[in-house]
């Protein structure tokens, strides 16, 4: 798995007539690989929950999304299990299968939202438009 993790101010997705929205939190972009499991998803989403990535009154990064109430904007990417080592397309053969993705994706976000409430989601498969706020800016990388 792949997580590009932005601290937002705020961050929506929109597709069609769907959208979800989030204020202040985390914009967790996640690609599921070949091979990843239930278990990397649980590794993951404990990471994740316990980022200490906000600031303190001191200007450090010390505080986590249980600190600050902040939410979580999860979005199903998987060109990030995509490759670019060779030619000049990228090679997707690393990304997970659409239909054993969709159900692993569900699992993650589930996982998420049990580590803490206030998750919000994208919309798998489905053509998105995603508008944030980085605040910072702040991006992070989380694999496995």
């Amino acid at each position: 798995m792949k997580a590009v993790i932005q601290r937002v101010k705020r961050a929506e997705v929109r597709s069609g007539a769907q959208s979800a929205a989030i204020g202040p939190g985390l914009l967790v972009l996640a690609g599921l690989e070949r091979g990843d499991t239930e278990e990397t998803c649980q590794w993951a989403a404990a990471r994740i929950a316990g980022l200490r990535v906000f600031e303190d009154p001191q200007g450090r990064m010390n505080l986590s999304l249980q600190d600050t109430g902040g939410e979580i904007l999860v979005i199903s990417q998987f060109t990030l299990a995509g490759s670019l080592q060779r030619g000049r397309r990228p090679s997707f053969d690393g990304a997970m299968a659409p239909e054993e993705a969709r159900e692993l994706f569900g699992a993650f976000a589930d996982l998420l939202e049990a580590q803490w409430p206030r998750v919000k989601r994208g919309f798998f498969r489905e053509h998105m438009e995603v508008e944030l706020v980085n605040d910072g800016p702040a991006t992070f990388i989380l694999e496995r």
